[in-house]
């Protein structure tokens, strides 16, 4: 396990509760592109089939048009429609550009972070914690 302080960038696009597309379902999107099929990508991200299914058909019909279209035949595999491609390139771009653009804030907040998580109390907290016996 990491012991540093890491930041990512959490886009997720909204209506109402309802999610069409977020870091976890651009993973699915990815998975499925490299693997070819939805349980080959859900067994590669260590999502049951039956909640990767329910990802793809609630994105698919969140953009009206497939982002994943599958063939008629079972075991024959799923793919990226373009627009399916067009989406995932563009949530990537849109988090890339999220972390560019952060960059200095980002390594400025981290130096606080850095200097708070794990050291002696500040002075006079010890001293209040001495006058008061504790």
């Amino acid at each position: 396990m990491s012991r540093r302080w890491e930041a990512r960038p959490r886009w997720r696009l909204t209506r109402g509760k309802e999610i069409a597309l977020g870091p976890g379902k651009a993973d699915l999107l990815g998975a499925i592109d490299r693997r070819g099929s939805i349980s080959a990508a859900a067994r590669a991200l260590e999502m049951s089939y039956r909640r990767a299914w329910l990802l793809v058909e609630t994105m698919n019909r969140c953009f009206g048009r497939p982002l994943v279209v599958t063939t008629r035949w079972r075991g024959r595999g799923a793919s990226l429609s373009d627009l399916g491609r067009e989406v995932l390139a563009l949530y990537r771009e849109m988090e890339r550009d999220s972390r560019r653009s952060s960059r200095e804030p980002l390594r400025r907040l981290m130096s606080l972070v850095g200097r708070t998580s794990h050291g002696p109390a500040p002075k006079a907290h010890r001293a209040r914690k001495r006058a008061s016996g504790r």
